[in-house]
């Protein structure tokens, strides 16, 4: 019998133009055996949470650059609550400073992987939260 494979939406919320970063991630992600939806650039809050649902996934990344992270994120994280879907893992990364992350965890985003996070630990750091 097969084990499920953790389901994971990778999204690029706002205005951003460069998801580099996010299409390495969501490599990694495949390559750590996951299934990765990716959304592409310049998605609303909303438009993730309906993806997320539709695509009935375990995770949610964000990667955002554009420093629209403290709206942005605890957005994600309302909506979800609201859809009855706070089961959904948020993560999110790119370039975030220090002095926001704890606010960012205190609204459920439950980690911030910054540029040179070595991906293996982001692989890991979701496969020990949805097992």
């Amino acid at each position: 019998m097969s084990e499920k494979r953790i389901r994971v939406l990778v999204a690029k919320p706002g205005l951003d133009g460069h998801d580099r970063g996010a299409k390495v991630i969501a490599q990694a992600l495949r390559d750590g055996g996951m299934e990765v939806v990716y959304t592409g650039l310049r998605q609303t809050p909303e438009q993730i949470v309906t993806a997320a649902l539709q695509e009935d996934v375990d995770v949610i990344g964000m990667s955002i650059l554009s420093g629209a992270h403290g709206t942005l994120f605890p957005e994600v994280v309302k909506l979800l609550k609201e859809k009855g879907a706070e089961d959904v893992l948020v993560v999110g990364g790119g370039i975030i400073p220090d002095e926001d992350i704890p606010a960012l965890k205190e609204a459920g985003i439950a980690e911030i992987f910054g540029p040179g996070t070595p991906l293996e630990n982001v692989v890991n750091f979701i496969r020990e939260k949805v097992s």
